[in-house]
Order: C-alpha cells, then sequence, then structure tokens
C-alpha cells in the first residue's frame, strides 16, 4: 500500500520536474484537485525555475531534481522534461520511492521504455502514462456510446490533431525529441485508438498488429528534420483500423478531432470548436493551451479550456490512484505499446511497406528509422 507521506492529512504531496509550457498546464490542473499539494518544482535553468515556483506559489526550488527527490513529504512526481530526458528521470524518482505520472511520448527508445518499467516495478512505484485524450469530455462520452454498443462494432477510427508547430524549441531538435510529429502527436491518436476499443473497463486493449504510414517535412525543414505532417494507419487484432492523420503544418488553429464509424452507426467528435466562442478581436488574447497561431480578427475562442482536454481529470485521477493504491487506466505498459507503434510508424514510412507487430528494434530514436 502507498504510503502518502504528506503532513497535511490525506493529502498527496506532489513534485513538478520541469518547468517549462507542459509544466505550467499540469500546475493548473493540480490546482483543482483537493487531495493534492504542490510542494516543489525543479528543472536545470535557475532563472526558469525561479520565475516558475514563484509565478505559481510553489514554496520550494531546485536546479537539481535530485533535491526534491530527497523531499519525504512528496509522495508523486510529475515530469513534463524532453523527452531525452525522461527514462534518467523516471529511474532517479522509482529509486527514491517515489510514484511518478510520465508525460507523453514514454521515451525515445523501447530500450529505455522497458528499463523504466522494470525499474518502477522493482522499487513498487506507480509508472503512470499521462495521456489526457482518455480523459478529455467529449471523448469519454464517445467511448461511452461505443462500450454501450450504440455505433455497432468499430471497423474504422480515426483522430486528427493538427496545429502550426510545438511550443517549445527541443521539438525540432530530433536529438532531443527523437521524433517529430508523428512522435509528439501521433501517440495521442495510438493510445486514444487502444483506449476506445478497451472495454467499460477500460482494461485488455487490443494488441496492434500491422502499421503502415507516410510522413514528410513540408513546411518546417529550414528549423528541423523530423516529420512535420504524417498519416499512419494502425490495424489491431480485431480488425478494426484506426487512421492518425497529425500535423505541425496547419495553420489557422487546432484541429482536434475524433470519429468512429461501426455497424450500426458512427460519430463524430470535434474537442475544441464544438465547445468554442466565435470571436472577433482585433487586440488578440491568450491560449491556455491550443495553438491558435494568432487570435486577432476572427477565432474560436475555447472555454474551460483545460477541462475540456481532461487535465485536471486526468491529475485527478492519478492523484487518487496514489492515494488510494488503485490502478491507473493509463500505466507505462501503454506508453510501451504506443512507443511501438510510433517506432513501426517511422519503419513504415522509411522503408516504404507496411510493418507488422510485434517490432524489434534496437533504434535509439524513431526518427533514424525513417531518415535512414
Amino acid at each position: 500500500m502507498t504510503c502518502i507521506k504528506n503532513s497535511i492529512a490525506g493529502q498527496v504531496g506532489v513534485g513538478l520536474l520541469g518547468s517549462r509550457f507542459i509544466s505550467s498546464i499540469h500546475v493548473e490542473a493540480l490546482r483543482s484537485v483537493k487531495d493534492a499539494e504542490i510542494l516543489a518544482v525543479a528543472s536545470a535553468t535557475e532563472e526558469n525555475v525561479r520565475s516558475f515556483a514563484a509565478k505559481h506559489k510553489i514554496a520550494h526550488w531546485f536546479t537539481d531534481y535530485q533535491k526534491l527527490l530527497e523531499m519525504p513529504e512528496i509522495d508523486m512526481v510529475v515530469i513534463g522534461l524532453p523527452n531525452h530526458l525522461h527514462c534518467e528521470a523516471v529511474l532517479a524518482a522509482a529509486a527514491a520511492g517515489k510514484d511518478i505520472v510520465l508525460e507523453k511520448p514514454m521515451a525515445p527508445s523501447l530500450a529505455e521504455c522497458n528499463r523504466m518499467i522494470a525499474a518502477c516495478n522493482k522499487a513498487g512505484v506507480k509508472l503512470m502514462y499521462a495521456e489526457e485524450l482518455c480523459f478529455a469530455p467529449k471523448y469519454v462520452r464517445l467511448k461511452q456510446l461505443v462500450d454501450e454498443g450504440a455505433i455497432g462494432v468499430p471497423y474504422l477510427l480515426k483522430q486528427s490533431e493538427k496545429h502550426d508547430g510545438p511550443h517549445s524549441e527541443w521539438f525540432w531538435d530530433m536529438e532531443r525529441s527523437g521524433g517529430g510529429v508523428t512522435l509528439d502527436l501521433g501517440c495521442h491518436a495510438f493510445e486514444f485508438f487502444r483506449w476506445l476499443l478497451s472495454g467499460p473497463d477500460c482494461l485488455n486493449r487490443p494488441r496492434a498488429v500491422s502499421v503502415l504510414a507516410q510522413m514528410g517535412t513540408y513546411v518546417h525543414g529550414d528549423k528541423t528534420r523530423g516529420d512535420d505532417d504524417a498519416i499512419i494507419i494502425v490495424e489491431f487484432e480485431n480488425g478494426c483500423r484506426g487512421l492518425a492523420e497529425e500535423s505541425w503544418a496547419k495553420l489557422g488553429g487546432m484541429d482536434d478531432r475524433a470519429e468512429v464509424y461501426g455497424s450500426k452507426g458512427l460519430a463524430y467528435a470535434n474537442l475544441l470548436q464544438g465547445n468554442s466562442i466565435q470571436t472577433y478581436s482585433q487586440n488578440g488574447y491568450e491560449y491556455a493551451v491550443e495553438k491558435s497561431g494568432g487570435t486577432k480578427g476572427w477565432s474560436f475562442t475555447i472555454y474551460e479550456e483545460l477541462w475540456n482536454y481532461g487535465f485536471p481529470q486526468e491529475m485527478a485521477h492519478f492523484v487518487d490512484c496514489v492515494k488510494h493504491d488503485n490502478q491507473p487506466i493509463v500505466t507505462g505498459e501503454d506508453g510501451l505499446a504506443v512507443m511501438e507503434i510510433v517506432m513501426a510508424a517511422y519503419a513504415s514510412a522509411g522503408e516504404g511497406r507496411r510493418i507488422d507487430l510485434p517490432l524489434h528494434v534496437d533504434a535509439k530514436r524513431p526518427i533514424d528509422l525513417w531518415l535512414k
């Protein structure tokens, strides 16, 4: 049983690893969770972490996350570091006995994913994989329709996420990120497909059996060697196919939607625009999450943006899992399965053929399977 060490009765003490964009989302999401208390943040750049702690009124900040991990009152860490740092941070947190929420994607290589899972199992800590689409209210309702048979037997799923590029510069650097848009956004689609087909208990996700992908660098070749637009087809053992359309090359704001086609019906879910306010502004305004490409002129303004994405619900679930020693619905094993599909997608695009799973590769980064 997980022991809650926080001195405030019944609360889970939380530490953040990272002080950039995604960590600000984690802060806002955790603020809405009554059983969570953010105690500390760690990031390598002193100026960034100091200002982050001051802005969010976090009492302790460190440039060395080992110092944060030494705090006995911290029960759970939320890792929002660049991809290439995930494995090292997870191993350190597991050794310190902390339960872990790991931002997607899990790690650049399958070997690192397996090391992380093994370390957490050995230490007896939870490794929770942060896929917010499994908590987005509109997609949760979509899954209920599938689970209750309203659409019949699904034979085709679609998911797309498209915008004009990531928030932080390290995403463009293949040495740090490990891949382009297929890794960054495709990982959402692949776990979304697995979760949608998993049944009402969210267990027994179907196994992917093949992957066919096409990708290219169409717009951002001046700043990255990575793919900025991709189409991926994943076939599952139950015969259902998932079509992922992912892009860093789309102008005009965020496009995030899903479709389900079944033997008895179909359903469309636009994650954002169906919940938006049509707005005209000469001055523009700031979004919390969305990559808007600019908000001057006409735009779609999202209200309760984090809630619509599912971030508060995700963190509430993970905190509850730590507090009550429950099994999370998205785990490190799910992150590993997603990374296998990601690797297969890059291999498919690189070799120009369908890739059958399971996949056994020792590539250090998904992008290497395409660029070779």
